[in-house]
């Protein structure tokens, strides 16, 4: 692994842990100027192809994704961590379906769900575009629901 700092390419490894994503962290310390870093390691999974509601298909993307996550959460007391985590749960949920292709609809159910759990009105401004609550009472019977719910 390069350093960060000298770009020397030898360092030790001083720590290595587990998420539960399957990912490693290791904390490392470089050889030559002796800074420590930390680098990430985490399989790479084949993710299904995304079918859009058009009958278009295209790779899911996960940087995507999180954009529409963070602006769903923008304004809102949502880390990014959370959002982070939200998305770490739908791609692997989507790798462990072993499936060539999903529906966008199925990765949408799954934000849906997430941000239900994790922000009201993340999910009520998700909502809004995701399930085409085009009117006022659309939004108001959405938001009834989820006040039914709590």
């Amino acid at each position: 692994m390069r350093c960060p700092y000298c770009h020397y390419e030898q360092s030790r490894v001083l720590d290595t842990t587990h998420d539960q994503r399957g990912g490693i962290r290791r904390r490392r310390e470089c050889e030559k100027c002796g800074q420590r870093f930390s680098t990430y390691e985490r399989a790479i999974l084949a993710t299904p192809l995304v079918i859009k509601r058009d009958g278009t298909r295209e790779e899911f993307d996960r940087e995507k994704l999180m954009r529409g996550i963070r602006i769903a959460c923008a304004k809102r007391h949502v880390s990014a961590a959370e959002i982070e985590r939200l998305v770490g749960e739908i791609e692997s949920a989507l790798q462990q379906m072993g499936r060539a292709e999903v529906s966008s609809r199925v990765v949408g159910d799954m934000v849906i769900a997430g941000l239900k759990e994790l922000d009201q009105l993340a999910y009520i401004r998700y909502a809004i575009v995701y399930l085409n609550l085009n009117d006022l009472h659309a939004i108001r019977k959405e938001i009834d629901r989820l006040l039914e719910g709590s």
